[in-house]
């Protein structure tokens, strides 16, 4: 994992609090059964059901600006993906791995490399942070999650500008109580749906991924 330049660590106004790494760990070691049980079937029909690699990868920003690999479970076609793309791209395997977020399973090996935490704001692509002003770039403070405030409160329905504004929220109020009353939040915005897919317009925040 790349390390923060003291410039970049200078940037963070929020920094994690003390017990979040903790935290990670042993939510870590709860899940890690379960998770790699149902990972390796969704890796499994991944491979079956269209050609090319179970895992897509690709390079986000995280904490202080540290650029790293998040690695998902494949869910469209191998080739050239566009920023919105088509939904005849996406597979039917990696349509349901995106209903239940299951394509965000492997994102559990960068949580445990400490490049993510469960709880964050979503990790996201150069060109996008690029685009954050002063205001904007608070959200770095942190590592970025499996899950958050923006993701419990309308996810991929939300314009961009409120769901940078919740993950400001996030790094504001982030604490242990905190992020598990979020987890609790995620189990019940995952079975309901909500906010799958959908980009609206001024969303520059798109859902690139295989």
């Amino acid at each position: 994992m790349a390390r923060p330049t003291p410039e970049q660590a200078a940037l963070v106004p929020f920094p994690p609090y003390r017990a979040k790494r903790v935290l990670d760990l042993a939510l870590l070691v709860v899940v890690a059964i379960p998770a790699t049980c149902v990972g390796a079937v969704c890796a499994v029909a991944v491979r079956l059901t269209s050609p090319g690699p179970a895992l897509f990868r690709q390079e986000r920003i995280g904490m202080a600006g540290v650029p790293f690999e998040v690695l998902k479970f494949r869910t469209m076609r191998t080739g050239v993906n566009p920023t919105f793309p088509d939904a005849d791209r996406i597979t039917r395997v990696g349509a349901v791995l995106r209903r239940f977020s299951l394509d965000e399973l492997p994102q559990l090996v960068n949580v445990w490399r400490g490049e993510m935490s469960i709880v964050g704001p979503r990790p996201t692509l150069a060109y996008q942070v690029e685009r954050y002003d002063d205001r904007q770039r608070a959200r770095l403070s942190v590592p970025p999650g499996l899950t958050g405030l923006a993701q419990v409160n309308g996810r991929n329905a939300l314009p961009w500008a409120a769901r940078i504004d919740l993950d400001l929220e996030y790094v504001q109020r982030q604490s242990v109580r905190v992020d598990l009353g979020l987890l609790a939040r995620t189990a019940r915005a995952v079975l309901g749906g909500e906010g799958v897919e959908g980009h609206p317009a001024d969303d520059p925040l798109a859902r690139v991924d295989g």
